[in-house]
């Protein structure tokens, strides 16, 4: 029997459903995360994005095993430039962060932020540390490294697989730069 988990932002007027498990839970650290975490924190967010340590904690779903069951118009997306690949994603109700989608991408990273306290899935892996400058030192309570990112890119790929290279199209109808 697969499990599905409901998902809501603050407020409760979105609604979301994942099916199955992640296929990977993340602490991502790269430029592109911190930039937005900085800037989206002028917003009024409705829960946190970013750990104390800079890091922003993602659980990664395939987009088919993804659906919005209720308030889809109230997405609203934030990019960092016009041009850039990622966009973040908040409920326009409450501001709450939901998450982040490559353009092009068969899976969303889903803020962890989004389960109750304690419930998210612990992150397997740190992406991108090395945006971080050697000044930064991060604990190793979460394994991060070279062998650790091709784990993570073998992940996304299988999953790309089992979905039969298709890569669903999630409509947002108000979109800024942040």
């Amino acid at each position: 029997m697969t499990s599905t988990t409901h998902l809501t932002c603050a407020c409760g007027k979105l609604e979301m459903v994942v099916t199955g498990e992640p296929f990977i839970t993340t602490e991502c650290h790269c430029n592109s995360c911190r930039d937005a975490g900085e800037r989206m924190a002028k917003l009024p967010l409705a829960r946190p994005m970013m750990e104390e340590n800079g890091g922003t904690r993602f659980v990664l779903y395939r987009k088919d095993r993804f659906e919005i069951t209720r308030g889809k118009d109230l997405l609203r997306g934030y990019r960092l430039s016009s041009t850039a690949p990622t966009r973040r994603v908040v409920a326009a109700c409450c501001n709450s962060p939901l998450f982040l989608e490559f353009k092009g991408g068969h899976w969303l990273s889903l803020y962890s932020s989004l389960w109750p306290e304690g419930q998210a899935p612990k992150p397997e892996i740190r992406t991108v540390t090395g945006d971080r400058g050697a000044d930064v030192m991060l604990d190793d309570a979460i394994p991060s490294g070279t062998w650790q990112t091709m784990g993570f890119y073998g992940k996304l790929l299988t999953a790309w697989i089992a979905m039969g290279f298709k890569v669903p199209n999630i409509e947002i109808k108000e979109e800024a730069v942040i």
